[in-house]
């Protein structure tokens, strides 16, 4: 794929598209210099995926033009510094507050998503609330596996943490993961591997409690 200041020609197009808004077919065949065709078959891939959203305009002669510009979900593509913001944050309310502050808010919201996520897991079995607290955690980008080891034992496995960086500084994110886990499942929840301390995944050893 053509290379434009060290970016593909698809990535190039959706920075144009970010940076002005709305662009025909044309505008963009002009400023990368490659053939409409090529052009056209990026936006239709861009299309199908719902990267787009097209607005006609008339002319005085001649066909509508057809102006393109990005869709929310586009907006994946771009960087985001969430997790700097939320450092920063935490750390001027730790430096107001104290640390004990800290673990107040992530206390509240275990509290809070145990609230959210308790009704999806009421009345099942204790494999049944595995693999739907699973499902739960891959729908928050956590990359989860899980498997059965013996009637009473489970293994879940998160390959991927959203708030790593976080985690990373304040501990008692992770502790309260945990927490969340046994008050979920009702049962007893070890934590035997860690990402934020350094780990390739986090992993929880899961056993039916008598």
């Amino acid at each position: 794929m053509k290379q434009v200041n060290g970016l593909s020609t698809r990535e190039t197009i959706l920075q144009l598209l970010k940076t002005n808004g709305e662009l025909s077919a044309k505008d963009l065949t002009e400023q990368l210099g490659i053939t409409g065709m090529a052009i056209r078959r990026h936006l239709e891939g861009f299309e199908k995926n719902g990267l787009l959203k097209t607005r006609l305009i008339r002319q005085a002669m001649g066909r509508p033009t057809a102006l393109y510009s990005l869709t929310e979900q586009a907006e994946q593509f771009f960087p985001k510094k969430y997790n700097t913001l939320a450092l920063d944050l935490l750390s001027e309310l730790a430096a107001e507050s104290g640390e004990d502050t800290i673990h107040v808010l992530f206390d509240r919201r275990k509290e809070t998503l145990l609230s959210k996520y308790a009704p999806a897991l009421e009345n099942k079995q204790l494999s049944e609330k595995v693999a739907a607290l699973a499902q739960l955690q891959n729908d928050n980008g956590y990359m989860v596996q899980w498997e059965q080891q013996n009637e009473d034992e489970f293994v879940l496995k998160e390959h991927n943490c959203p708030i790593a960086d976080v985690a990373n500084k304040y501990n008692h994110a992770c502790q309260c993961e945990l927490q969340l886990f046994q008050s979920l499942l009702n049962a007893d929840v070890t934590r035997t591997e860690c990402l934020a301390k350094g780990d390739m995944k986090c992993e929880y050893q899961i056993k039916r409690t008598r």
